[in-house]
């Protein structure tokens, strides 16, 4: 008898818990701008990232850009993989103003691309301050374990290139006031 309480209390538990996430993570979704929710090929790429700055400024955030599009499979699979798993979803968002930029046969965003370092495959991601510098070009291959996302390299992603990192490893690189000196770089993972 015991034991029959303790599986019902643990999956009760188990339910709870997937609950509570999951009605976490619909009230992000409800919450996030449209253009972090979906590749559209009438949205302005410019006006879309005009706001995602200052939001990204209103709330101490960097700015993710993610290059992609409908037809794009693991586009998909990298929604269906954060969907999956609220946590890292909620830290993506905590840390970052996610802009969706549609690049597809209907619209090349040409203009807003060229403005870009190249993209090798998509999805392609971007990481830029709130004030707009370019700080990182990530080839999401990067973030798999074999086949599928995973969840170690997403988190250290998600972590490294947070306002609060970058500023940190910003700082380190400093000038130093005895020799004028600097280690200051701009970093791209290809």
């Amino acid at each position: 008898m015991k034991q029959l309480i303790s599986i019902i209390l643990g999956v009760t538990f188990l339910f709870s818990v997937n609950v509570l996430a999951s009605t976490t993570l619909n009230s992000i979704v409800n919450e996030l701008p449209e253009y972090s929710k979906i590749y559209d090929d009438t949205r302005d790429p410019f006006e879309d990232a005009r706001s995602a700055l200052t939001l990204a400024k209103e709330t101490n955030r960097q700015v993710l850009i993610e290059i992609g599009g409908n037809w794009c499979s693991w586009c998909h699979k990298m929604d269906d993989f954060l969907a999956k798993n609220p946590d890292i979803f909620q830290a993506l968002h905590a840390n970052y103003v996610l802009l969706k930029i549609n690049v597809s046969d209907s619209n090349e965003n040409e203009a807003f691309m060229d403005a870009l370092p190249p993209v090798l495959g998509y999805p392609h991601m971007y990481v830029s301050t709130a004030s707009g510098k370019m700080i990182l070009s990530k080839d999401t291959a990067e973030l798999l374990a074999g086949s599928e996302y995973s969840r170690e390299q997403w988190l250290t992603f998600i972590d490294k290139w947070s306002l609060n990192q970058w500023l940190a490893n910003s700082k380190e690189n400093q000038p130093s006031p005895n020799t004028g000196s600097s280690n200051s770089r701009q970093e791209t993972e290809e």
